[in-house]
């Protein structure tokens, strides 16, 4: 039997989530190689050298026009991934992206329009769909091991104390790039469920002052879906106790849990205590999570088959994200299809 032929990556932002993709897929993910790091700060030679790749470029445009480039991975600021992905598969690139694929539905339709055409694997970075507890979850609900789904929570707690500046953080970021993770992970566990009506509350809780800025650093959602089920999802930018993503889904015969904040499985029985260690940093708590979504896509593009993760898929988390936005900034219930009318 052949080998399949290694699959050549380049990475597209090499910021601190880029630089920890491109550490799993250098050394971890099996049939990938990474061949080239695009950045136009000093962090592409700092990451390049301490991987050792050896082609960096300053610009996207530089990688796409390789053709010893087979894969993208874009982790650059999420209101440049549309544009990114369309550029990649115009190239013939297979592209993964990290979340938001896109900040409109209209964005979302062209990059899954794009990689259509080329006829390019997309995939999209909701890494807890590879988290052993939520893949057990899931397994569980699709066994019918807990009923029909009626209640859902999901969980992200950003680590604490909170010291990023406010005034980087674009408006709308709690829904479009961390609660769109929760979003995501209840159409997961709630699975041929279409979500139909939002209702969303947010304040700035931890950084009052900034926030008549547009700043919101604390939010609640509530998802209706059609099949009646119920989904709430929280999220916080300081959880001074570690970084928390935790999940559970509610039926009329169980209930399934999946995550939490501590770095292992280890408990400290000492002289002040019983305790346990919690991560500081997503790429940490959900490194196996990281790594199986990569396997995932050098997978997909090697046997020619869908990603895991699609376009489509992201699409829908986003109509939710925007449906909360509204909703938080209006204070009402907002439809899931008055988002489509309106894209």
């Amino acid at each position: 039997m052949s080998t399949p032929p290694t699959v050549r990556v380049a990475v597209i932002g090499a910021g601190r989530i880029g630089s920890s993709h491109a550490e799993l897929v250098a050394r971890h993910v099996p049939g990938a190689a990474l061949v080239a790091v695009a950045d136009p700060t000093p962090n592409a030679e700092r990451l390049a050298a301490e991987l050792r790749v050896g082609v960096v470029e300053r610009s996207a445009e530089a990688v796409l026009e390789r053709d010893d480039v087979d894969a993208v991975l874009i982790t650059t600021p999420a209101r440049s991934h549309t544009d990114l992905v369309v550029q990649a598969a115009g190239a013939g690139k297979h592209v993964f992206v990290e979340k938001p694929m896109a900040v409109t539905l209209a964005d979302a339709d062209r990059a899954i329009a794009a990689a259509e055409a080329a006829g390019v694997v997309l995939q999209v970075g909701f890494n807890r769909r590879f988290a052993p507890g939520w893949v057990a979850a899931r397994a569980a609900i699709d066994a019918g091991r807990i009923g029909t789904p009626q209640l859902l929570r999901s969980v992200t707690r950003d680590p604490g104390p909170f010291t990023a500046d406010p005034a980087r953080i674009p408006p709308g970021t709690i829904f479009l790039e961390t609660l769109i993770h929760d979003f995501d992970a209840l159409c997961f566990l709630n699975p041929g469920a279409r979500p139909t009506r939002v209702t969303a509350v947010a304040d700035a809780l931890i950084r009052p002052d900034a926030k008549a800025a547009g700043h919101l650093d604390t939010a609640v959602v509530t998802v209706e879906f059609d099949n009646g089920a119920i989904a709430v999802a929280e999220a916080n930018f300081s959880a001074l106790y570690g970084y928390d993503v935790r999940a559970e889904v509610f039926g009329s015969g169980g209930m399934v849990t999946a995550g939490n904040a501590r770095s292992s499985d280890m408990t400290f029985y000492g002289p002040d205590g019983i305790g346990v260690d919690t991560a500081r940093r997503d790429t940490d708590l959900l490194r196996s999570a990281y790594l199986g979504e990569f396997v995932a896509f050098v997978d997909a593009i090697g046997t020619g088959t869908a990603a895991p993760v699609t376009g489509a898929d992201a699409r829908i988390a986003l109509s939710i994200a925007l449906a909360a936005v509204d909703s938080a900034a209006d204070r009402r219930v907002v439809d899931i299809a008055d988002i489509e009318v309106t894209a």
